[in-house]
């Protein structure tokens, strides 16, 4: 029997669909995975077979074949768990699953069968939704920030037997709704404020014209004279984030792992101070399969360079085009992509001795 569901992957900042098939049929009892699938995709089928039978089910004797399409792209990552483990499933009980091109699917599943969260939802709701996909189911612990967008319904499921109830229609789910607007102007405060800084008037007022006109700050002083705390500051005085500045700064952050699960969305400029240690790869991007680098995840907020002295000439150096352009393109043997990265770079120093 051939069963099929949709999923989503991250390629860059953004996402593409990933169609699921599963086909069981007589033969050896062996898993195959195609689709250009990594090591983490690979170990999917352990990790799905154990989560089957510690949650009730039994999975597909024979030879068993699961394609991702398209084929042509490496996929990466365990959020296609939950989506091969329903269509193992399907197999199995030889039911059809009517609904399931309303569906689009994500989660890691561990072996006792519930469903953990993963990175990168944010950008798969919003593919699913320009692909006409009704309803996105995810992991509970990334609801909240699949719900931001609008025009899908998101469940939350903490198991694979809930899931897969769910979708066969024999258990009822209510369907996880924020008003994204109310929610943005809600959480726009921050914990600092440039108001408790006491005196240096003449640095207050040189932050001010630099964040009026967008421009980069060196700040040269003796240790303790507070260049990082009013560099911590900055991010308060800067325009409010638009909607769509803040969707494209939760984008980044939901790859890279960083968005806080109590709020699960970026409403405030964000404030990145890497330590004077960090690689050229760390800063801009990349990796085997590019990921951002910390000039991304601070898009539309702060880059704070303390000590910028210690800091290699090499990575200083590979700043150069991403200042000019308010991008940066990595190029591997993976593929190439751009990353946004539009900030204020603030960079302090101590005087020489």
């Amino acid at each position: 029997m051939l069963a099929k569901v949709f999923s989503g992957a991250v390629y860059g900042v953004d996402a593409f669909e990933v169609e699921i098939e599963v086909n069981a049929a007589g033969g050896n009892p062996v898993i195959v995975v195609v689709g250009l699938p990594d090591v983490a995709v690979k170990e999917s089928k352990d990790r799905v077979t154990t989560a089957l039978q510690n949650s009730g089910f039994r999975w597909p004797q024979g030879r068993t074949t699961i394609n991702l399409a398209p084929a042509d792209v490496k996929k990466e990552g365990p959020s296609f768990d939950l989506p091969i483990a329903l269509a193992m499933i399907a197999c199995t009980e030889e039911r059809e699953l009517p609904f399931a091109h309303e569906f689009c699917f994500a989660g890691e599943l561990a072996l006792t069968g519930a469903v953990r969260p993963v990175r990168g939802v944010l950008p798969i709701a919003l593919e699913a939704c320009k692909r006409g996909r009704k309803k996105l189911v995810v992991p509970a612990g990334n609801a909240r920030e699949a719900a931001m967008v609008s025009g899908i319904e998101v469940y939350g499921v903490y198991n694979l037997r809930e899931a897969y109830e769910f979708l066969t229609g024999e258990k009822p789910l209510l369907p996880l709704r924020e008003d994204l607007s109310q929610f943005f102007t809600q959480h726009q405060e921050y914990d600092v404020d440039l108001g408790d800084v006491r005196g240096q008037h003449h640095v207050k007022r040189a932050i001010e014209v630099a964040v009026a006109g967008g421009h980069n700050l060196l700040m040269l002083g003796a240790p303790g004279s507070g260049k990082s705390m009013l560099a911590k500051r900055i991010p308060t005085i800067m325009p409010r984030m638009t909607l769509e500045e803040a969707i494209e700064t939760t984008k980044i952050h939901s790859i890279c792992g960083l968005l806080d699960p109590e709020h699960a969305f970026v409403s405030v400029r964000p404030f990145r101070a890497p330590h004077h240690t960090i690689s050229d790869v760390g800063l801009i991007g990349g990796g085997a399969t590019p990921n951002p680098g910390e000039i991304s995840v601070a898009h539309n907020g702060v880059l704070f360079l303390d000590e910028l002295p210690e800091f290699k000439r090499s990575t200083l150096e590979v700043m150069r085009q991403p200042l000019e352009d308010g991008r940066v393109t990595v190029t591997r043997a993976a593929g190439t992509m751009t990353f946004p990265a539009e900030f204020i770079l603030v960079a302090a120093l101590n005087p020489c001795p």
